[in-house]
């Protein structure tokens, strides 16, 4: 028992972290590459071990004895043997199938079959009287590999990704030795001046996460998920990545602004020219050594039981790279040809690895596992991105729509809640206080934010609008000809708005943790002052609970929210004193 040792690990392989313990900072780095923070609130942040931390770790070099020896180097009390011998069977399970080439292969090529390997006959049984594996899989004995691996079965490379997939389902890690393509070549360099003749610096966080990717370059290296808060630089990250392995490379985000965004960033930070980089959309389907796509390009298809004729865009060009921006959007569709394409390197970039579908295993399957990750409040405490506020303003129903409300089923609920007429007088309210903000108004419904916009005579942004309109209007909010700026969940994922330093939601996806975190992100690139994300809430109904629900993430790195119980004006008047600066002032 080390009673000023700062970690207390229990049974259920929960940690409990005490950060106010001495040497708490040494712990929490030594429990980032193989535990999954859950909450950091104000004074014990909770981790938990669990099968994917584990692999993750052991995918990236991180032996279970390593673990073990920070539980117990860090543990306040002795570390229940249940864990320790956990760790070793769970983590002990990766390395148990391997993925690998014919040994006829040459290097750079594409190879036709590939063979799945382990030592265990128990294991190879219980593969061989799987269904879903059977039709993939073919029973062989392999030539030119050690008597050891005598338990084998070759694939089609087509099938290397859903493979991996299926195993990660039954528990088995697939550890992937099979060498990745180069693609072709693309030689450019990051400028140290992007074209406004600012300095090009990039982070030290940034390099690790680049270099936590590409790795040596050889097998099991190349392909995983990068994990930054919103207004990190992670499509610096991804930039650097092209930088580091010169290659073509096939960039996929959300939307067409995002795409736009993208060409901007490479145009003002790389050496890469216009005629080297192309969009592929609904407006423009070109294709060069550089191409940024939508996936709902990619997802196109004349009616649902015809083929996705898009595709090809990944299959028949010589990619060495593949970006996903925002991995955790990754629709359906979009993880099958993932699942095909496992012979080119691949990187997904996200704020937020959380799937209220629960398929995070898919993206470590057909992805990567999880390569960098780093807790939101660290990045705050640094100054890389904005101090923030979060506040949620609850107020009553009003008694005409009581009715309506308790008649209604759980759906319906949500949205008369949702679309409160109260909420519109109060975000007047909270626009005419803070004036002095740039402020974005969020929410679902398209109707509830054409009445706020009408009210405050502020542009509104929604699908509908023509992407040349939003660009025009992102620009006018970036360079402050405009203040206020409606949006929908248009605005949700890769809009970078620097200067955006309030966000009022009026109503959100049900319980979506990932949105809730987006939307905070639209407000976080450092700036000087404190930023401000007001949730409106109708007191006493369904929306109440699914606020709890979309917060969950946001507290799990840190971010407590302040409640306001809302009846008259005054009940404001504790937040409109000046909140306090950022310590370190950062350029933007």
């Amino acid at each position: 028992m080390q009673l000023d040792n700062p970690l207390i690990i229990q049974s259920d392989r929960t940690l409990l972290l005490d950060v106010h313990a001495p040497k708490a900072e040494e712990c929490r780095s030594a429990l980032i590459p193989f535990a999954e923070l859950e909450r950091s609130p104000e004074h014990l942040h909770t981790y938990r071990l669990t099968p994917l931390s584990l692999w993750n770790a052991a995918s990236a070099g991180f032996s279970p004895q390593q673990a073990v020896d920070v539980l117990k180097e860090f543990a306040r009390y002795e570390v229940p043997q249940s864990v320790t011998a956990w760790i070793a069977e769970t983590a002990g399970r990766f390395g148990k199938i391997r993925l690998v080439p014919n040994p006829t292969q040459k290097d750079n090529e594409l190879p036709e079959d590939l063979y799945l390997l382990t030592e265990s006959e128990n294991v190879y049984r219980e593969l061989l009287s799987t269904p879903t594996l059977r039709k993939l899989l073919t029973p062989c004995k392999i030539k030119n590999l050690p008597a050891s691996c005598e338990y084998g079965f070759s694939l089609n490379l087509a099938n290397r990704g859903t493979v991996k997939q299926e195993l990660l389902k039954l528990g088995w890690p697939v550890k992937d030795e099979v060498p990745l393509i180069s693609g072709a070549t693309l030689s450019f360099q990051l400028k140290q001046k992007s074209l406004s003749g600012e300095d090009f610096v990039i982070r030290d966080y940034q390099k690790a996460a680049a270099h936590s990717l590409v790795g040596n370059l050889g097998p099991g290296t190349g392909f995983g998920t990068i994990v930054l808060p919103c207004g990190a630089g992670k499509t610096i990250v991804g930039m650097l990545i092209m930088s580091l392995l010169q290659t073509n490379t096939l960039i996929v985000t959300t939307n067409i602004s995002a795409v736009h965004q993208w060409i901007n960033e490479l145009l003002d930070k790389t050496s890469l020219q216009k005629e080297q980089i192309a969009e592929y959309t609904g407006e423009s389907k070109t294709i060069k050594p550089v191409t940024v796509a939508t996936y709902q390009i990619l997802t196109w298809r004349p009616d649902k039981d015809a083929p996705y004729p898009h595709f090809q865009l990944f299959r028949q060009h010589p990619w060495g790279l593949i970006i996903y921006d925002e991995v955790h959007m990754l629709p359906a569709p979009v993880f099958r040809v993932a699942a095909e394409l496992q012979a080119i390197r691949r990187v997904g970039l996200t704020a937020t690895l959380v799937r209220e579908d629960g398929c995070e295993g898919h993206v470590f399957s057909l992805v990567g596992p999880k390569r960098y990750d780093v807790p939101w409040k660290e990045l705050e405490h640094s100054g890389w991105i904005a101090s923030a506020e979060c506040i949620e303003i609850r107020l009553d129903l009003p008694p005409e729509k009581e009715i309506d409300y308790a008649s209604a089923d759980l759906r319906r609920k949500h949205r008369i809640a949702s679309e409160n007429p109260a909420k519109i007088a109060l975000v007047q309210e909270l626009t005419n206080r803070f004036s002095s903000d740039r402020i974005l108004i969020i929410g679902q419904y398209i109707e509830q934010l054409q009445e706020i916009a009408k009210l405050l005579n502020a542009p509104i942004i929604t699908g509908k609008t023509p992407t040349c309109e939003r660009d025009k209007l992102y620009a006018k909010f970036r360079s402050g000809e405009i203040t206020i700026l409606v949006v929908s969940k248009v605005a949700n994922f890769a809009i970078d708005l620097p200067d955006a330093s309030m966000a009022i939601q009026v109503s959100g996806t049900f319980g979506s943790r990932q949105e809730e975190a987006q939307r905070l992100g639209r407000i976080l690139r450092p700036k000087e002052r404190t930023a401000r994300f007001f949730t409106l809430i109708t007191r006493n109904t369904a929306e109440e609970d699914f606020g709890s629900n979309r917060q969950k993430f946001l507290a799990e790195q840190g971010y407590a929210y302040k409640l306001i119980r809302y009846s008259q004006l005054s009940d404001l008047d504790t937040i409109t004193e000046t909140l306090p600066c950022l310590q370190n002032e950062v350029s933007k």
